[in-house]
């Protein structure tokens, strides 16, 4: 009994994740927007298409899995706050969690992902769950001057951390893509701004442009890419960048990015969540291609995100790291130049 109910609480959660519709207002404008879907899609054609038998069939491989002790063992965490502080106003960044990274530069700190709850879920109760807690919580993060939201999963978008967070820090500026501002104002925050692809947002000698992403976006079984997804370049005065590219499945906006917006000095890159492939390719890459993107980026040094904190698909939590390993050595690729954190872990780059 107990494993049917669990059975189909990852059902109900799975079709929450996978499939979708909503109420917010089409913004038809974009040129992300299909007036045939009624909904956002990548303009180059890429589409997540996946059904209900597919999420199904996820289901029941996922209850299956094999047993993977970090699910029980977790990661350790570091505490960023008894690290001795960063020297000067160069660039450092700490990887909170999952996507959740706080970087600074001469004088200005961006937060990605802000996910502060114990579950990635629209349910307390149930859900993928932390293996490792967040380095920081939301009540004792430091200052935060820009925070960005690549789309609207539940493992990006945390209201309930979010309505912690804005108790504290309510003029936190956020820069979203489109239809997601409703709910960043609904948590508290008085600063709020959309931006489609290829818009920027400039201010206090910082400008920070939407990228195109393979990926969807969806809270409800009714909003399927309703609101947009996007990663986000961060330009700062004296010319350095900073690219977070959300979540992604490869493409070739990468190259793109770097041809419109230069290479950064320094990216986020996603490497986890990417079992069982032929599910997973048209939403998330794996380490290998997570090594592409670097490459045709251009980027001068990039660290690891989305892995080693929700146990969300089939691979071991500590593989995506050793492939990523691999993946660079083949590539040919300094190990220092691409890296993952601990979680609490500070780079001073």
């Amino acid at each position: 009994m107990k494993l049917r109910i669990k059975f189909a609480m990852f059902v109900l959660l799975a079709a929450i994740i996978v499939t979708g519709c909503s109420s917010m207002k089409p913004y038809s404008e974009s040129p992300q927007f299909d007036p045939a879907d009624n909904a956002f899609q990548h303009s180059k054609g890429y589409r997540h298409d996946k059904g209900l038998l597919d999420v199904l069939g996820l289901a029941r491989a996922f209850l299956g899995r094999e047993a993977d002790p970090a699910e029980t063992e977790g990661f350790p965490v570091l505490d960023p706050a008894a690290l001795a502080p960063p020297t000067g106003d160069g660039p450092h960044v700490t990887w909170i969690g999952h996507s959740t990274l706080l970087f600074t530069y001469r004088g200005v700190s961006v937060l990605t992902d802000p996910v502060f709850s114990e579950r990635a879920s629209p349910f307390g109760f149930t859900g993928p769950k932390r293996v490792a807690p967040p380095a920081y919580t939301a009540e004792t993060l430091p200052q935060v001057d820009v925070a960005v939201i690549s789309h609207a999963h539940y493992d990006h978008l945390d209201l309930p951390g979010l309505r912690r967070l804005a108790a504290l820090q309510p003029h936190i500026r956020f820069i979203v893509p489109l239809g997601l501002a409703r709910y960043v104002r609904r948590a508290g925050f008085d600063d709020v701004v959309e931006i489609d692809w290829w818009q920027s947002d400039h201010r206090d000698g910082v400008t920070v442009t939407a990228t195109p992403a393979r990926h969807w976006s969806s809270r409800t079984p009714f909003d399927r890419n309703r609101t947009l997804w996007a990663g986000f370049m961060f330009r700062f005065a004296d010319g350095y960048q900073f690219y977070f590219a959300g979540d992604t499945a490869y493409s070739a906006d990468f190259v793109e990015t770097r041809e419109r917006l230069g290479a950064p000095e320094f990216a986020a890159i996603p490497i986890g969540a990417y079992e069982p492939r032929d599910f997973m390719r048209g939403s998330h890459c794996n380490p290998e291609e997570a090594v592409q993107i670097f490459r045709d980026l251009d980027a001068g040094q990039a660290v690891a995100i989305h892995w080693g904190t929700f146990k969300l698909t089939l691979e071991p939590l500590a593989e995506p790291p050793r492939r990523l390993a691999e993946a660079l050595a083949a590539a040919g690729i300094v190990p220092s130049r691409f890296c993952a954190l601990q979680h609490g872990e500070r780079w001073d780059l």
